[in-house]
C-alpha cells in the first residue's frame, strides 16, 4: 500500500519559485490502475518521480519544516538515506517511459536483465525471470535482437518486460502510448490493464480516453495539486511490511555491460588503446635492452672474471654503513661530526693460524688455487758472469727504498693484482692457475718450490729495470734470448749471513762476497718463460719474477730464529734505521725479516664463477656468530665490477624509462577526457540504471570497468607490439655490435606494464567516473 501524505515539491529559479507539487495528499490500493490526468507543466511527471524515489520531496524551504512523508507497506520514508532509495526503486518499483529508454548496446534480454543484475540474482534465474517477462508481453522470439531492430510497440513491450522482471510491488507508467500509433496504443493499454489485476499501476497520461477506458481510477491534477479523484481510498493503518533488499551490481557484470559497450566502437575504442600504448611500447623497450644489455653484461664478466681471485687482506674497506650514509634525515639546525671516513671504515683482519687452517679447507671442486702473501724479504744472491751481486726481483718505485719494495706495505682494500708470488694447487689433478691462464713460452713449468718464472707482456718485453734489478746490463730496446734467462740461479741468504749486527743492536747487510754467497744451500733457478694466454685470461701477476708461496714459508723457517728477528722483537725502533715504529709499522718489519708464518694477504681463486658463489658462502661461515672486530672480511674485485656496470646501466635505464613515462601520462590525461566523453554520450543509461536502482558506486563501477578493460587492451597491445619491435632492433643491433638477441623482455617486466597500464587507465578515468555518479536521474532519463 503506497500512501502520499502532504508532499510538496518546489523549484526555485532565481526568485522565482514554481510548487511542482503542493501539499499532495493521496493513497493507493495494492492492486489498481490509476490515470493521473492533467495538463502540461501540471506536476505529473515530478509526481511519478517522487513515487519512484527519482526526485525527492521537500522537507524544508528556508525556515520553514514540512512534515510531508511517502509511505510504502506501512514504512515511511522521511528518514530514508540515498541508498535506501536506491533499494527502494530496485525492489518495488518498475518504470515505464514514453520513450521506452532502452540501452542500445544491450541485446532484449540483457536489457530485461538490467535491473535484476543490481538485485544480485543468479545468471540462471535472471535468465529464466527475463524470458518470462518476454514472453508475458509476447516477444519470446525476439531474445537476441536489439532495439533498434524493434518497432515502436515492440520496444515499449521490452521496457514494460524490463519492469516486470524484478516482479516491483508499483508499475510507474510515463506516457506509454505516447510515442505509439492508436492501434499499438490499445494493445499496450491493455497489457497495462491486465498487469494491474497484480500490482499497483500509476499511469501519466494527455489522453482521457484511454484513461476512461482501460484505468480503474482517474486522478486529475493541476498545478500542483490534486483537483479530483474518480475512486478515493482511504487506508486503515498497519505495522509495516516493507523490506529492503540492498542492492549491488558485480564487478563482473559491469564489466560485461561495460564490454558490450566499448564492442559498439571499436574503432575508436582500438584507436584509444593504441595511443595509451605508446608509453607501454617505449618502457617495454627500453626494458627489454637493458635487461639483454645487462645479460650480455653478466655472460662477458662471468668470462672474464670468472676465476678472479677473492683476495683477503690484514687491513680492508668495511661497506656495511655505506647504505646509511645515502640516507637522507631531516636538517635539525645542527652539524654533527663524523668520524674520519677511512678510520670508520677501514677494517682489521686478525688473520690467525686457525683462519689459515679453515681456508686450507676448502674444498678444491670450488677453489683450488690459493696465494699466500708472506711479505718476507729474499735476501737474494746472483753470480753474474762470474761477480757477485745483490739481485731485486721487482723494479723499485719512485721514492721507495728497497725494503720497502720488497716488503708486502698494504692499504685499505688493495688486493694483491700485480703479484710476485703464484698460488699453488690443494689438489694436483685438478684446474692449475699458471697453465689455464698462462702460456710457455721456453723451459718448463715449476715444480718444485724453488723454481721461478719469468712473465713477460705480450710483447714479449720486461720493464728494463726489472732486468737490471736482476743484474742484466741491458738498454731499453735490447733483446735478450730466452736461453739467456732460462736456468739462471740465484741464491737466497739466510739473515745471519746476510746482516751484519753493529752497537747499539743496529744491522745493516753485510759486504757481498762468495763466501755470503756460497754460504746458501737454497739455490732458485728460473724454470720457464711465460706470457698470457689471451685477453680473457687474468692478467693478475706482475711481469718479471714470480714464485711460489711455498718459497717464502721457507725462508719463513730459515730467518725466524736469526739474531735480527730476536732483537727487533725486543725493541720498538726500527733495528735498521733506528727510527721508532708503531705497532703497525713494527708488524710489517718484523714479517719483512721473516719472523712470521702468518699470511699478510690471501689470494682465492675460485674454479668458476658458479663456483664463486660457493666460495663466498664459506667465507661467511668463519663470520657466522663472532663480533665485528673478529670478523675477516674479503674483497671480491668482480663482483664490485659487475655492480658498478649494473648501476650505470640502471642509472641509464632509469632516465630513459622516465622519458618514456611522459607518455604514459599522456595516455592517463587522453583516457579522462574520452571517459569524460563516454559519460556524456551514456547520460540516459546512467539515468536508467539509477531508475532500476544503482547506487552511486555501480555507476562508478561500469566506467571504472571500462578504464579497466581499455588499460588491460592498451598494456597488451603494447607489450605485443614491443616485442614484435623489438626483432627488428635486434637485427639492427647485431649488424652494429655483433651481438645477437640483445632485446629480451622479461615476461614478469611485461605483466607489470600491463598492470601500470590498467591502474593508470583507471585512474585517468575515475574523476570522469565519479562525476557520472553524481548525475540527477531524472534529468539524466531526459537527456538525449
Amino acid at each position: 500500500m503506497l500512501q502520499l501524505k502532504h508532499l510538496r515539491k518546489s523549484y526555485h529559479v532565481g526568485d522565482t519559485v514554481t510548487h511542482a507539487l503542493d501539499d499532495v495528499t493521496i493513497s493507493f490500493r495494492n492492486q489498481e490502475f490509476v490515470a493521473i490526468l492533467g495538463p502540461s507543466g501540471s506536476g505529473k511527471t515530478t509526481l511519478l518521480n517522487v513515487i519512484g524515489g527519482l526526485d525527492r520531496y521537500d522537507t524544508e524551504d528556508f525556515n520553514y519544516y514540512y512534515n510531508g512523508d511517502l509511505i510504502i507497506n506501512g514504512q515511511s520514508t522521511e528518514d530514508f538515506k540515498e541508498t535506501d532509495w536506491d533499494a527502494y526503486r530496485n525492489n518495488s518499483i518498475g518504470f515505464v517511459f514514453q520513450n521506452y529508454n532502452l540501452i542500445s548496446h544491450l541485446t532484449i534480454i540483457a536489457n530485461v536483465e538490467l535491473g535484476m543484475n543490481l538485485s544480485g540474482l543468479p545468471a540462471s534465474e535472471r535468465r529464466e525471470r527475463a524470458i518470462a517477462a518476454l514472453t508475458q508481453v509476447g516477444l519470446k522470439d525476439q531474445i537476441t535482437k536489439r532495439p533498434n531492430q524493434l518497432s515502436g510497440g515492440q520496444m515499449q513491450r521490452v521496457a514494460i518486460a524490463r519492469a516486470l522482471a524484478n516482479d516491483p510491488d508499483i508499475l510507474l507508467c510515463d506516457e506509454p502510448t505516447g510515442a505509439l500509433d492508436t492501434e499499438t496504443s490499445e494493445q499496450i493499454m491493455k497489457l497495462i490493464k491486465k498487469l494491474s489485476n497484480d500490482r499497483l499501476v500509476i499511469m501519466v497520461t494527455h489522453n482521457p480516453e484511454l484513461a476512461e477506458e482501460y484505468a480503474t481510477r482517474i486522478v486529475n491534477f493541476q498545478d500542483g495539486k490534486i483537483l479530483s479523484d474518480s475512486n478515493p481510498f482511504t487506508p486503515v493503518d498497519e505495522p509495516s511490511t516493507f523490506e529492503l533488499k540492498r542492492t549491488k551490481m558485480s564487478y563482473w557484470n559491469a564489466i560485461k555491460l561495460s564490454f558490450t559497450n566499448i564492442m559498439t566502437k571499436k574503432g575508436r575504442t582500438a584507436l584509444t588503446a593504441f595511443a595509451s600504448s605508446i608509453g607501454i611500447i617505449s618502457i617495454a623497450i627500453v626494458l627489454a635492452l637493458s635487461n639483454g644489455f645487462q645479460k650480455q653484461i653478466d655472460t662477458t664478466m662471468s668470462k672474464a672474471l670468472a676465476k678472479y681471485p677473492v683476495t683477503i687482506t690484514q687491513t680492508t674497506t668495511d661497506t656495511s654503513n655505506d647504505a646509511d650514509e645515502e640516507k637522507y634525515v631531516k636538517s635539525r639546525g645542527y652539524v654533527t661530526a663524523a668520524p674520519n671516513y677511512l678510520q670508520q671504515t677501514t677494517h682489521k683482519n686478525k688473520i690467525s693460524q686457525n683462519y689459515l687452517d679453515y681456508v686450507k679447507k676448502i674444498d678444491p671442486n670450488y677453489a683450488n688455487n690459493i696465494s699466500y702473501q708472506l711479505g718476507v724479504n729474499l735476501n737474494l744472491l746472483g753470480n753474474v758472469n762470474g761477480k757477485i751481486k745483490r739481485i731485486q726481483f721487482s723494479s723499485i718505485l719512485p721514492g721507495e727504498t728497497e725494503s720497502q719494495s720488497s716488503s708486502s706495505v698494504e692499504m685499505p682494500n688493495i688486493s694483491f693484482a700485480g703479484s710476485t708470488i703464484f698460488p699453488t694447487s690443494l689438489n694436483k689433478n685438478k684446474s692449475n692457475f699458471l697453465q689455464e691462464n698462462y702460456r710457455l713460452l721456453s723451459g718448463s713449468w715449476p715444480s718444485k718450490p724453488t723454481d721461478l718464472v719469468l712473465v713477460v707482456n705480450n710483447q714479449n718485453s720486461v720493464d728494463v729495470n726489472v732486468l737490471k734489478n736482476l743484474g742484466i746490463k741491458i738498454n731499453p730496446g735490447e733483446k735478450l734470448k730466452f736461453k739467456q734467462m732460462v736456468g739462471t740461479k740465484y741464491k737466497v741468504i739466510a739473515n745471519d749471513n746476510y746482516y751484519q749486527k753493529l752497537p747499539r743492536n743496529m744491522f745493516v747487510p753485510k759486504k757481498v762476497s762468495k763466501a755470503m754467497y756460497d754460504s746458501s744451500k737454497v739455490e732458485l733457478k728460473i724454470s720457464g718463460i711465460i706470457r698470457l694466454k689471451n685477453t680473457d685470461s687474468m692478467a693478475l701477476l706482475s711481469e718479471g719474477i714470480v714464485y711460489n708461496d711455498q718459497l717464502a714459508q721457507e725462508i719463513v723457517k730459515q730467518n725466524k730464529n736469526s739474531v735480527i728477528v730476536k732483537t727487533q722483537k725486543k725493541t720498538k725502533q726500527n733495528v735498521m734505521t733506528g727510527q721508532n715504529m708503531n705497532a703497525t709499522a713494527k708488524k710489517q718489519m718484523m714479517q719483512s725479516i721473516g719472523s712470521s708464518n702468518l699470511p699478510t694477504g690471501i689470494m682465492i681463486y675460485p674454479n668458476n664463477f658458479e663456483s664463486k658463489d660457493k666460495v663466498l658462502a664459506y667465507l661467511r661461515k668463519w663470520n657466522k656468530g663472532k663480533n665485528k672486530s673478529d670478523r675477516i672480511l674479503y674483497t671480491d674485485m668482480s663482483d664490485s665490477l659487475t655492480s658498478l656496470i649494473g648501476k650505470l646501466l640502471g642509472g641509464v635505464t632509469a632516465v630513459l624509462i622516465a622519458f618514456a613515462a611522459v607518455s604514459l601520462i599522456t595516455s592517463m590525461i587522453m583516457i579522462g577526457i574520452l571517459t569524460y566523453t563516454s559519460v556524456i554520450e551514456r547520460t540516459k543509461e546512467i539515468g536508467i540504471l539509477k531508475a532500476m536502482g544503482a547506487r552511486k558506486k555501480d555507476i562508478i563501477r561500469v566506467f571504472d570497468a571500462e578504464t579497466f578493460i581499455i588499460g588491460i587492451f592498451s598494456g597488451v597491445l603494447g607489450v605485443t607490439l614491443a616485442c614484435l619491435l623489438i626483432f627488428p632492433i635486434n637485427s639492427l643491433l647485431y649488424s652494429i655490435t655483433d651481438l645477437s638477441n640483445i632485446g629480451q623482455l622479461n615476461p614478469i617486466h611485461a605483466l607489470i606494464l600491463i598492470l601500470i597500464s590498467t591502474i593508470l587507465t583507471m585512474v585517468g578515468g575515475h574523476i570522469p567516473a565519479r562525476m557520472a555518479a553524481k548525475k540527477d536521474a531524472a534529468t539524466a532519463l531526459r537527456s538525449e
